[in-house]
């Protein structure tokens, strides 16, 4: 399996070898388009956005009337 990796890598030199990128599918301008993030259009993403926005605030909320640094 190895006897002849010296002379197989020796012939073939890597520089000829680079890959050209190539975006991901999906994410590429196509006819004026922006990209879609992980699948979701736009207005997707804002809604996840303000749901968790939305979820650090409870959160953070109850944690400071958890440790008594705010009370009502």
């Amino acid at each position: 399996m190895f006897d002849n990796l010296r002379e197989e890598v020796s012939a073939k030199p890597f520089i000829d070898e680079e890959a050209k990128f190539q975006p991901a599918a999906g994410t590429e301008y196509s006819s004026g388009r922006p990209t879609r993030i992980l699948g979701m259009s736009p207005i997707q993403r804002f809604v996840i956005v303000v749901m968790l926005f939305m979820a650090v605030c409870v959160i953070g909320a109850l944690t400071l009337l958890v440790t008594g640094k705010i009370g009502f």
